[in-house]
């Protein structure tokens, strides 16, 4: 399905809701191509992925409100509120940070707001990327290599887990009561419990720590570990009907979109280059006769892993976004809402 046929399909009563939701509509400042074709790895059959944004309203503003996102199942359709797009923009969100990278002619839709926004992408990228987008793809990753049935040491799996929870960590400091590092320590040592090679340990010292913020986080490094433990219904259908070298393909491409991103400073949501490669993984060259990963994908998997500790230790981004700039940004939209120039 080429471009050109893509927009009349919008134009259909299935995507009715576009036009007639009251939150949409004139809103809609973005609509772009999401998923499999958004990256160029879209087959004959690929579903098609649309992603927007849409501005708040005079009320929303005012009111302190948000409709926050329309998600419409049936056409795999999710269009942001422009205040929550701002906001997981501002974390680095892989899923959302992606919409602001894609081919020119893959904009199925975009306002003046909506292209001043991509033409100022570059004020939402930071170091936070190192954590949640890469951090997203390597814990993704590590979790399917368990699901998968694909046996590892249990040193190693040990390794992942830790591995996990501090890329969550990361954000903590932002969510949580502050603490130091110092005061929640993790680390593996020789296990003290049966059938174990090594475990993860803690020494914890916090006084006048907030309850709350503390079963935050103790419930977030929880499920963490729950999720090595079993195979998820989703994960066990994906593996049934093949579909794990597709998995492998995106979380490989998420190395790549973070390794741009640190190194290049640039959003590269198709990719050109990378084409040839990421089908090949898609279409299972890269699973053993059991249909597992193979030796070979671990092999590349490493090779980027690798390319990202360099990238991560030698980027120029920033630690943090430019929060006077989107702020800026930000308000500048929302005013002329209320003024009604929009």
């Amino acid at each position: 399905m080429n471009i050109d046929q893509i927009k009349q399909k919008l134009k259909t009563d299935a995507y009715g809701f576009l036009r007639e939701n009251p939150n949409l509509g004139k809103n809609i400042i973005l609509l772009t191509l999401g998923g499999s074709h958004a990256y160029g790895m879209d087959k004959e059959g690929s579903d098609l992925d649309v992603r927007g944004i849409a501005l708040n309203s005079k009320k929303d503003i005012l009111l302190g409100t948000d409709f926050e996102q329309v998600v419409n199942v049936d056409t795999d359709t999710v269009v942001y509120s422009f205040n929550k797009m701002i906001q997981l923009l501002v974390s680095n969100n892989p899923n959302t940070v992606e919409v602001l990278g894609c081919k020119p002619e893959h904009y199925l839709h975009l306002s003046d707001i909506g292209r001043t926004l991509i033409e100022n992408r570059k004020m939402f990228l930071s170091k936070v990327c190192i954590h949640t987008f890469a951090g997203y793809a390597g814990s993704q990753l590590r979790r399917m290599e368990n699901k998968a049935a694909r046996l590892v040491g249990q040193a190693k799996n040990e390794a992942n887990i830790l591995r996990s929870i501090n890329n969550a960590k990361y954000d903590f400091k932002n969510r949580y009561y502050p603490h130091d590092d110092s005061n929640v320590k993790l680390y593996i040592d020789t296990a003290v419990q049966e059938g174990y090679d090594s475990e993860i340990f803690m020494d914890v010292c916090l006084k006048h720590y907030p309850l709350r913020d503390w079963a935050g986080m103790w419930n977030e490094m929880k499920a963490i570990v729950s999720s090595y433990n079993k195979i998820g219904k989703r994960n066990e259908k994906a593996i049934s009907h093949d579909k794990l070298g597709k998995h492998m393909a995106h979380l490989i491409r998420l190395y790549m979109m973070c390794i741009d991103i640190l190194e290049k400073e640039e959003i590269i949501t198709y990719r050109a280059d990378e084409h040839d490669l990421l089908m090949s993984i898609r279409n299972g060259e890269y699973l053993d006769e059991n249909r597992q990963p193979a030796a070979a994908f671990y092999d590349l998997l490493n090779e980027y892993e690798k390319r990202f500790d360099y990238a991560k230790k030698n980027t120029s981004l920033p630690d943090v976004p430019d929060y006077k700039r989107i702020n800026e940004f930000k308000m500048y939209v929302n005013e002329k809402i209320v003024k009604g120039e929009v």
